[in-house]
């Protein structure tokens, strides 16, 4: 049987999913067979497994620096957000159905033979087993049924390591104020604490922390400083929002929707020498990029209505008339065409107008598209015609099917690697082109392809990097995080309280 142990937050973004990930890097590293387990994950950015199962990216991250397959068993929960009071709730990678919150949390408990079915099978096969709660476990309204937090840690015998965020303020009311509202019994289960994030002279908190150390009469295991090392983050108030103003010498401008998904699409642009990647969510902050890319999202025709309302919409057709390439993946791409019909309620109901840049419609259908695919780009035009024939490998996660309409061209050809089955996949007009895929971007001949095409286009020679192999780049960076936690968490410790358990 594995040994469990479990990272729990003061609250959301403390930095969980990072300190799971560095853990898994460094037991791996060490010598042991780790994987991750996250029972139940809200967010918007999935990923599908090469069965065809959806499953959340926080997991993909941890298992690719434990060195290991992402599985469905290291998430068998996922809700997708589809408005405020309710999500696609997803089991074991297969959609189970849309649901409000209050339903939901009705019947979560009846999940819990399905999350310890999914543990068992890792408990069964791998040495160590990093657990990620979500939010916080001092949530009061939540506690009850709770399946992801206290209630995951006494399902497994877990340890928990509690994170603060020193960055956000208030760290020692943070871990004080949660430990404090524990239960007797889930403070027990608390076995250090840490301090993420921090910057500065780690002396001056000596203090704090020995008031921390006797207030909680929990031991503090590490104040990790604030990293600079490039994950995916999944999460919605990643720091990667806040760039709308530095611009390079290639501009590449997102558009903010407000239920954005898969933005880790775009992250290979963001180690490139001369390319700013900014998130705009208004024509201000638009500007005169050299590409718009328009990304995934949970609720196409909401988020199209928004853009339309925000003044965005017109924003982006009047710089593509003035020739700015315009990229759509997924929702991006639902929104690039004439018309988009939801006959069946599966988002918003009825029909709406498109942006109008590709001759296509796309009708809604309740049968969700997941796959993997690999494939290659066809005769593309205009700006983006030097991709043709680049090969790229990525997934499908979608409702929606669409039609060429007027001679349209597909953009690329691809097998789904789930059937076997040959397909055609997007469309591509002057200068605005279109694909379902998902992570078309991580090969670093494609992305370099597009960056010396957009530079070409203004005449520059120098001074624009190319991209690196992207693969090869998370690695370096999960061996840069595991080195910096290293440095500052007391590992001996961590070891003595994984070893030990929930006696420790």
């Amino acid at each position: 049987m594995a040994k469990p142990i479990m990272i729990q937050g003061t609250m959301s973004n403390v930095g969980k999913s990072v300190v799971a990930a560095g853990l898994c890097r460094i037991f791996r590293q060490d010598g042991y067979r780790v994987a991750p387990f996250k029972s139940q994950n809200m967010a918007l950015n999935s990923f599908i497994t090469k069965e065809g199962l959806e499953m959340g990216r926080a997991q993909v991250m941890q298992a690719e620096a434990a060195g290991i397959e992402p599985s469905v068993a290291m998430n068998p929960i996922l809700l997708k957000p589809t408005n405020d009071v309710g999500s696609q709730v997803i089991v074991n990678g297969e959609v189970l159905g849309n649901m409000s919150a209050r339903d939901y949390f009705a019947m979560k408990h009846t999940l819990i033979p399905q999350i310890q079915k999914a543990y068992r099978s890792l408990d069964e096969a791998y040495d160590i087993i990093v657990i990620e709660g979500a939010g916080s476990p001092a949530e009061i309204n939540l506690k009850q049924d709770d399946i992801v937090n206290m209630g995951m840690a006494r399902l497994a015998g877990a340890p928990v390591l509690l994170v603060g965020d020193i960055d956000r303020g208030g760290v020692f009311a943070q871990l004080i104020g949660t430990v404090d509202l524990l239960e007797p019994e889930e403070r027990e289960l608390v076995k250090g604490l840490i301090i993420n994030k921090f910057r500065g002279d780690k002396t001056i908190l000596d203090p704090g922390i020995r008031m921390l150390q006797e207030r909680a009469g929990i031991p503090v295991v590490g104040v990790t400083p604030y990293l600079t090392v490039s994950l995916e983050d999944e999460d919605s108030l990643s720091e990667r929002f806040g760039n709308q103003e530095k611009v390079d010498l290639i501009d590449l401008a997102v558009i903010r929707l407000p239920r954005i998904s898969n933005f880790t699409d775009f992250n290979i642009f963001e180690s490139m020498e001369g390319v700013s990647l900014r998130y705009v969510s208004s024509p201000a902050q638009l500007g005169n990029p050299d590409l718009i890319l328009i990304p995934g999202t949970k609720n196409t025709m909401k988020d199209l209505l928004w853009m339309r309302s925000q003044g965005l919409e017109a924003a982006i057709l009047k710089a593509h008339g003035k020739g700015t390439p315009v990229f759509g993946i997924c929702g991006g791409y639902q929104m690039l065409g004439k018309r988009i019909t939801d006959l069946q309620g599966v988002e918003e109901g009825g029909t709406i107008r498109g942006m109008g840049l590709l001759d296509t419609e796309t009708i809604f259908e309740a049968e969700k598209a997941r796959t993997r695919v690999k494939g290659s780009f066809q005769n593309l035009k205009g700006i983006f015609a030097p991709l043709s024939g680049h090969s790229f490998e990525g997934y499908e996660i979608h409702m929606g099917r669409t039609t060429l309409h007027s001679g349209m061209c597909p953009a690329a050809w691809m097998e789904d690697q789930v059937t076997g089955k040959k397909k055609e996949d997007g469309c591509c007009g002057e200068n605005v082109c279109g694909t379902y895929v998902h992570g078309v971007f991580d090969r670093e001949e494609i992305a370099t392809e597009l960056i010396r095409a957009l530079a070409k286009a203004k005449g520059i020679e120098e001074g624009v990097g190319t991209a690196m192999d992207f693969a090869a780049f998370k690695e370096t960076q999960y061996d840069l995080l595991a080195k910096g936690l290293r440095e500052h968490l007391d590992m001996e410790r961590i070891y003595e309280i994984l070893w030990k358990g929930t006696e420790a």
